[in-house]
């Protein structure tokens, strides 16, 4: 979960850590990359890509830059469960931009930007101005995961594009979440039980190389974001030296990568979300919102306490949201990611609009509160939710009582008003199907990488990346000093920090020691 070109409200998703589950659930032959020639996997390794214009229709946007760019798509087919490669096969979407600089051509470098499932098809538009004249040397590949974006569809028919809300400020709040979890989980398990146990990030990595094998290449680089480095990391441990040069950005521990997305991350979210307060406590005269921090987060909180007694109305007619008390804290945690100004004004002019429905007034949502509502309270993105909390889901278990999340919820309450709650809710893995799961993945061999983290940085912590770090000897750590934001290269306009990436790109050498930038 990141940020990139995904919905801004995918910077809701995050990272944390699996329950162990013994690697006897599956066959061996579901485990790290055997030779293909032996595994029955050669027929996927061999395929030659159709390759094709990305242009769907008239009303495809993705597709229309995409071929502006210049770029190519391709769908790959690939095994629904790897333990049978001859059974049920699926497709993986991709779009190349081919190198221009044959002469210092490097290779394919494949984006993942993070979610989970976040679609990263359209990753090499925005990667390629952030890679400079880097861009030429590569082949620029996008690719939507299974089951996310023009991969095989998995939707789950929501009425909500993700899972990820607060428990509220009450125990009524929170018990109509446990309904709507469950719900969330039945639609899920009603409609793709069977595909369910293939819905994970060993399996994206598989995938991935096929990839590699399909495009003719020994080796992959790699730029991740967020949920895309845990992906990244999932590859260099399970495909040893098919991986060049390797870019992680927001980098998540593979001990902390759980379902539970948010618990143990409250202090950091607290901590960006004190730091736009004060912000915004400066600019009291155009939001209106508190003259100091604690006043505006005062403000905050009493807004969603309203909501608690009965859903704001924003907007007019039969369209208009009705927001209550697990979706106020979801707006706030989703703007306080960036602690730039635009996405702060961004923040304070929706919580401004929430804060006056509270006291009754007639308000119409901004565009970035209308696209956050259409968000969390419709299904328009139904498939983004969907597939997020299957890979979530899949990869590992989640305590199955709903006491265990109140609990939770309770004890974070009074330190961390909106973040504890946030943190701590239950989430369709309480009630998702038993199902066969594979161990998490583990750090257990050396690769190096580039390791970029914000020190701020209030989704993936900064102690994640430099745990990675210490996993993985010959990787080097870049770090931004002083910045709140998730996603740093080509994202948070720092010279610094875009250099050193691009230096390492061009080149393929890690800096002699890890490096420091200022914000």
């Amino acid at each position: 979960m990141h940020a990139m070109t995904r919905p801004a409200v995918a910077g809701i998703a995050l990272a944390a850590c699996l329950a162990t589950v013994p690697s006897a659930a599956l066959p061996a032959a579901a485990h790290d990359g055997p030779p293909a020639a032996t595994s029955g996997l050669a027929r996927f390794y061999d395929q030659r890509p159709q390759w094709r214009s990305c242009l769907l229709g008239p009303d495809d946007e993705d597709g229309r830059q995409l071929e502006k760019a210049g770029a190519r798509c391709a769908d790959i087919t690939v095994p629904l469960d790897y333990a049978r490669p001859t059974g049920r096969t699926i497709t993986v979407a991709l779009s190349r931009i081919r190198a221009t600089d044959t002469a210092h051509r490097v290779g394919p470098i494949v984006f993942n930007d993070g979610g989970p499932g976040g679609p990263s098809l359209t990753s090499p538009l925005a990667a390629r101005a952030a890679m400079r004249d880097n861009a030429a040397r590569y082949d620029l590949i996008g690719l939507d995961p299974r089951f996310v974006g023009r991969s095989t569809p998995l939707d789950c028919g929501w009425p909500v594009g993700s899972a990820l809300v607060s428990a509220g400020m009450t125990r009524a709040t929170f018990d109509r979440q446990v309904a709507h979890q469950r719900d969330l989980a039945r639609r899920c398990s009603t409609r793709h039980g069977d595909v369910l146990p293939h819905v994970t990030t060993r399996n994206t990595a598989r995938d991935m190389d096929v990839v590699r094998g399909v495009l003719g290449e020994r080796k992959i680089s790699y730029l991740g974001y967020s949920y895309g480095t845990y992906l990244g990391t999932a590859y260099t441990q399970m495909f040893p030296g098919r991986s060049d040069r390797v870019v992680l950005d927001g980098a998540i521990d593979p001990r902390e990568y759980r379902p539970r997305l948010l618990k143990g991350r409250e202090e950091i979210g607290d901590r960006a979300l004190r730091a736009w307060a004060a912000w915004a406590a400066r600019h009291h005269t155009t939001y209106g919102l508190g003259t100091s921090g604690p006043r505006v987060l005062r403000t905050v909180e009493r807004t969603a306490r309203a909501a608690a007694v009965r859903p704001l109305v924003v907007g007019s007619g039969p369209d208009a949201y009705r927001v209550d008390d697990a979706t106020v804290p979801m707006v706030a945690f989703a703007g306080a990611a960036d602690d730039r100004d635009p996405a702060r004004h961004a923040l304070a002019g929706q919580l401004s609009v929430l804060a006056r429905a509270a006291r009754g007034e007639r308000v119409e949502p901004t565009p970035e509160l209308a696209e956050m509502l259409d968000f969390a309270l419709t299904g328009k993105l139904s498939r983004y939710g969907s597939a997020q909390f299957a890979i979530l889901c899949g990869d590992g278990t989640a305590p199955r009582d709903p006491e265990v999340y109140w609990r939770d919820v309770q004890r974070s309450r009074d330190r961390y008003p909106l973040m504890g709650p946030m943190a701590n809710n239950v989430n369709p893995c309480t009630f998702w199907p038993d199902m066969p799961r594979e161990a998490p993945v583990r750090v257990e061999r050396d690769a190096p990488a580039l390791i970029v983290a914000a020190t701020g940085d209030p989704r993936t912590s900064y102690q994640g990346s430099k745990a990675l770090r210490g996993m993985l000897p010959s990787s080097r750590l870049l770090t931004l000093e002083g910045a709140n934001h998730h996603g740093v290269f080509g994202e948070y306009g720092n010279a610094c920090v875009d250099d050193q990436v691009n230096a390492y790109l061009r080149t393929g050498r890690l800096p002699g020691s890890d490096v420091t930038c200022r914000k």
